[in-house]
């Protein structure tokens, strides 16, 4: 699956940028959806943030208004050279998702942004058991991306978004109980979130978008 307008998407930032943009609308604007997964979480200049999967910065930027010890990881080269380039205070690391270079319990929270529907199923199981290891007891596993839509009238868009610039990873992902993995993997996703008041599993866009807030336990 997807067509052309993928490879040019990810070579020229200015269409990445316009698609992000784009898709974005349907919860309020780019910069609404890079804090989805960041609302109600206590972040302070002291927190360590692992930015998983961080492209070129985009959510990276926003977190490191919060917190001063940021770090953004990224098997692309050219993409953590754009993200260094955007956000200059954050450290990086050129790094496979699935063998993060950390020690164990390196991190207060770890986040990523619609970059788990890239991976394949096992390559995803392998991922959110190295977010558990570098997390630190007591952490936060922040995330938002796709979720199969519970409203019919988003279905067209999700589709036509996903037939044209994604793979099917993207596919299995919207099949997939993250939330059930997740818990299957020692995570907690309790009905409200540990770190404020509110649920730590949220639907956007008619449900075509999922942000989970895990905690480690202690």
């Amino acid at each position: 699956m997807a067509t052309f307008l993928r490879p040019l998407s990810y070579r020229y930032q200015w269409l990445y940028d316009g698609i992000s943009a784009v898709a974005a609308l349907a919860v309020g604007g780019e910069s609404r959806f890079r804090r989805l997964a960041l609302e109600g979480l206590s972040i302070t200049p002291e927190t360590r943030v692992l930015d998983l999967c961080c492209g070129s910065g985009q959510a990276t930027q926003i977190i490191a208004q919060y917190s001063q010890q940021v770090t953004g990881l990224d098997a692309s080269r050219r993409s953590l050279s754009r993200a260094r380039a955007n956000v200059p205070t954050a450290e990086y690391v050129e790094a496979f998702a699935e063998n993060m270079p950390f020690e164990d319990c390196s991190f207060d929270l770890v986040h990523t942004s619609a970059a788990l529907h890239e991976m394949a199923p096992d390559q995803l199981q392998q991922i959110l058991r190295e977010v558990y290891r570098v997390l630190k007891p007591g952490g936060i596993f922040t995330l938002v991306d796709f979720h199969k839509p519970t409203n019919p009238i988003f279905w067209p868009g999700v589709a036509m978004f996903l037939w044209l610039f994604e793979t099917e990873t993207a596919w299995e992902l919207i099949d997939t109980d993250l939330k059930g993995l997740l818990a299957s993997m020692g995570f907690q996703v309790a009905l409200s979130s540990p770190m404020a008041d509110r649920t730590a599993f949220r639907l956007y866009a008619g449900g075509s978008l999922q942000v989970i807030q895990a905690l480690k336990p202690s």
